[in-house]
C-alpha cells in the first residue's frame, strides 16, 4: 500500500517525516518527496509550498510518478463556524475552490467550466477513519465533519469569511485543498484533507495563525500516523 501525504509547511509534515523508517528521498520539481516506511506501508511525505499550483503539481507526480493509492492533504485551516474553535480538527467531506469565479460566462461562482462536478468529494472510509482515530486520540479537542473552501488568499476578513459562508456553506478555508482533490479525482485516486484550526480567518487571524499553526498540524500529524496503520 502506497500513502502519500502532502503538506504546505514544514510544520505540517516535518513530525510525520520523522516517523518514517528506511528513508529515501527523490527530488522533482523543486520538492523532496520523503519515501519510507511507517506501520507497514510504505509512505510518502512531502511539502509542497502555498497555493493551488504548488498544491495540484505535488500531488499529480505523487499520482503519476509514485503510483500512490491513498492522498492525504494535512495542514491548518481558519474555523468558518462559530462552533469550531483554534486546535479542533476539520475532517472535510468534500472541497470547493472558492476563488473559481467564472460568472462572466454565465457560470455559477466556484463552478469550474467544462468539468462534470466542482465539488470534490473526499473517500467516505478515510473520512470515516480519521474521525473514529481523532475522538480516540485527540480527546482534548473536537472533530467536525464538513466542506472545504480553498483558494489563493489567507482569509483575514469578517467580510470575506462571511462572503464563503454564504456562497458555499464551507466549515473551513484553507489554500491548497481542493486543488489536491482535484487532482485525486481526475486521477481516481482516494483521498482524505485533513484540517487542523489555527485561527477565526477573521481580523485575529494574523495574529492567531503564527501562534497556534504548530500545536494545529501537531494533531494532524498525530491522526495520520494512526491512520497509516489501519489502512
Amino acid at each position: 500500500m502506497k500513502i502519500g501525504v502532502i503538506g504546505a509547511m514544514e510544520s505540517e509534515v516535518g513530525g510525520l517525516r520523522a516517523m518514517l523508517k528506511d528513508q529515501n528521498i527523490v527530488k522533482a520539481a523543486g520538492m523532496e518527496f520523503y519515501q519510507g516506511t511507517l506501520s507497514g506501508n510504505e509512505v510518502i511525505v512531502v511539502k509542497c509550498g502555498v497555493g493551488k499550483v504548488n498544491a495540484a503539481l505535488c500531488a499529480e507526480l505523487l499520482c503519476e510518478r509514485f503510483e500512490v493509492d491513498y492522498l492525504i492533504n494535512t495542514g491548518a485551516a481558519g474555523s468558518l463556524s462559530p462552533r469550531i474553535n483554534i486546535g479542533d480538527v476539520v475532517v472535510c467531506t468534500e472541497a470547493v475552490q472558492h476563488d473559481m469565479d467564472c460568472r462572466g460566462f454565465g457560470s455559477k461562482l466556484g463552478k469550474i467550466p467544462f468539468m462534470e462536478t466542482s465539488e470534490f468529494k473526499s473517500d467516505e472510509r478515510l473520512c470515516a477513519l480519521a474521525k473514529g482515530i481523532c475522538q480516540k486520540i485527540c480527546t482534548d479537542i473536537s472533530v467536525y465533519e464538513g466542506r472545504v473552501a480553498t483558494g489563493d488568499q489567507f482569509i483575514c476578513s469578517k467580510e470575506k469569511k462571511f462572503s464563503i459562508v454564504d456562497n458555499f456553506g464551507a466549515i473551513c478555508c484553507e489554500m491548497e485543498g481542493a486543488a489536491v482533490a482535484q487532482v485525486a479525482y481526475l486521477n481516481e485516486v482516494p483521498f482524505l484533507i485533513l484540517r487542523a484550526i489555527s485561527d477565526k480567518a477573521d481580523d485575529s487571524a494574523e495574529v492567531d495563525y503564527p501562534a497556534f499553526e504548530r500545536m494545529a498540524a501537531w494533531h494532524s500529524i498525530k491522526i495520520i500516523s494512526e491512520m497509516v496503520g489501519m489502512l
